[in-house]
């Protein structure tokens, strides 16, 4: 009786580690390029909402996949600078248009730099 109590304790163990595994802890990493934008905005109201209230921008777009479209100020290897104040990552150098073009992209919000002023979004996408 008490081996069965014990064999049936390790099988119960054993799938519960197993559903932790698969539903909980491994999971499919985002793909912001597939993902329709949560918010779609321009750089302006971005970089505004942002300084005027950075916790409540934080609650709006603090790792959601967001919209913007503004000015290219800044195209280096894999960032492009939007208005001077977004900071635009890119997985891989992007095919960005040149310095005073208007640019819509896509990507993931990851925050505001207060040290440099900037709102930072990483795993961009230029969208045509």
């Amino acid at each position: 009786m008490r081996k069965k109590v014990v064999i049936i304790t390790i099988a119960v163990v054993l799938l519960a580690g197993v559903w932790l595994y698969k539903g909980y802890l491994y999971k499919e990493v985002r793909n912001i390029s597939k993902e329709a934008p949560a918010y779609t905005l321009t750089a302006d109201e971005l970089v505004s909402q942002y300084t005027n209230n950075q916790q409540q921008a934080n609650a709006d777009y603090l790792n959601k996949t967001i919209q913007i479209t503004g000015n290219v100020t800044q195209v280096s290897d894999s960032v492009v600078t939007i208005n001077s104040l977004i900071v635009c990552c890119f997985d891989e150098k992007p095919n960005a248009p040149a310095n005073s073009k208007i640019i819509t992209i896509k990507g993931r919000c990851i925050g505001y730099d207060e040290l440099f002023n900037e709102v930072k979004l990483d795993q961009c996408t230029i969208k045509p």
